[in-house]
């Protein structure tokens, strides 16, 4: 179990600035998981610290001990790969046991690393295989046994199942997080699927153009996001934003009005806003009720309806032109054009201030 600290590492290509000092630490037997747009800055992290690029500055820790000046095959780290690069001519088994080759490690020594990698994956029946003759998952446990053999204190998975239907890509989450819990061994993630973060990860790193926006466990972005980016990132579908004004505030009430005219009352705390502040209402989709009251209405033409049978994605068009999108658990006859009336709960929404950073609402 590896603990990874970053402090204050920049990248800069030309004058260009992709990171922005970053910091950050990563528990041993943590499986955090890099997520954001693409051009964020995710891939360029992990490439420094495997060390495939060299940081602008900053310094990089790996159990205390200074590591960024050491090459790659010193700092006792493993990275798979989007593409599984490996060697056609070569078997599985030669595949997985070439870096151990490569080091002069006693055929014995290779044999154990090698079955036991195997029997992990359950690539055993597949080791006389040459590449052409295996799946596309099959391929990816393969490039994932050949950085198991290797005995990492830290694996590095840059976005591994992109190639992959989605599916496959299902069962390949699940094997990687039990593969996880397996080995005990620290483990860096790199996705632009929010969805993958949100199911594999204990903790995520949310990036935004070389920054970094938020870190904590996947549910704890999920029901308190630090920001309006975080907040629409993280979430499938994302959130509902609609802006606003604070009209009044009377102690620790707060009245707002939408641009689309609703209105309504909230707490928060004193001097956290102020009249005339522009905010941002956010409300996630599981949140809208076709079907009940609330505390604010809003009122929209279903243009697209997706009915899934456990569940129904519409997609509302309001009178000001604001798409809505609302996720009713369960079935939910309405057609397309039909106009519909949904409701929100305060208690169920979050706010975000001028500067889009959160604000903590009640009733």
């Amino acid at each position: 179990m590896a603990q990874i600290e970053l402090r204050g590492v920049t990248k800069q290509f030309g004058d260009v600035k992709v990171i922005h000092g970053a910091d950050l630490t990563i528990e041993g037997n943590e499986f955090v998981v890099f997520v954001g747009p693409s051009g964020c800055g995710k891939s360029t992290l992990l490439r420094l610290l495997s060390g495939l690029e060299e940081q602008t500055a900053g310094e990089i820790y790996i159990d205390g001990e200074r590591i960024d000046h050491l090459p790659p095959a010193k700092r006792g780290l493993a990275m798979v790969f989007q593409s599984y690069a490996l060697y056609p001519h070569m078997t599985v088994y030669e595949n997985m046991s070439y870096a151990l080759r490569v080091a002069k490690k006693s055929k014995a020594f290779i044999e154990e690393k090698v079955r036991a990698a195997a029997d992990i994956l359950q690539l055993t029946e597949l080791l006389d295989r040459k590449p052409k003759a295996l799946s596309g998952g099959q391929r990816q446990r393969v490039a994932i046994g050949r950085a198991i053999v290797r005995d990492p204190r830290v694996f590095l998975f840059d976005e591994p199942l992109s190639n992959l239907d989605a599916k496959l890509r299902v069962q390949m989450r699940i094997e990687l997080t039990n593969l996880h819990q397996q080995l005990k061994t620290t483990m860096i993630y790199v996705t632009h699927d929010q969805v993958e973060a949100m199911t594999m990860a204990d903790k995520i790193v949310v990036l935004r153009a070389g920054n970094i926006e938020q870190v904590g466990a996947p549910l704890e972005l999920f029901k308190k996001p630090g920001n309006k980016f975080v907040a629409g990132f993280i979430g499938s579908p994302a959130m509902n934003f609609f802006p606003g004004k604070i009209l009044k505030i009377s102690n620790d009430q707060h009245h707002v009005r939408l641009t689309n005219g609703v209105e309504f009352e909230f707490k928060a705390a004193p001097g956290s806003l102020e009249i005339a502040d522009n905010v941002n209402l956010g409300i996630r989709p599981e949140d809208l009720s076709p079907i009940g009251s609330g505390d604010g209405t809003f009122t929209g033409a279903a243009s697209t309806v997706e009915r899934l049978g456990a569940q129904t994605y519409i997609y509302l068009k309001t009178e000001v032109g604001e798409d809505i999108v609302v996720h009713h658990l369960g079935d939910l006859e309405v057609k397309p054009g039909e106009k519909i009336q949904v409701s929100f709960k305060v208690d169920d929404c979050h706010l975000f201030g001028p500067d889009d950073q959160r604000i903590e609402i009640g009733r």
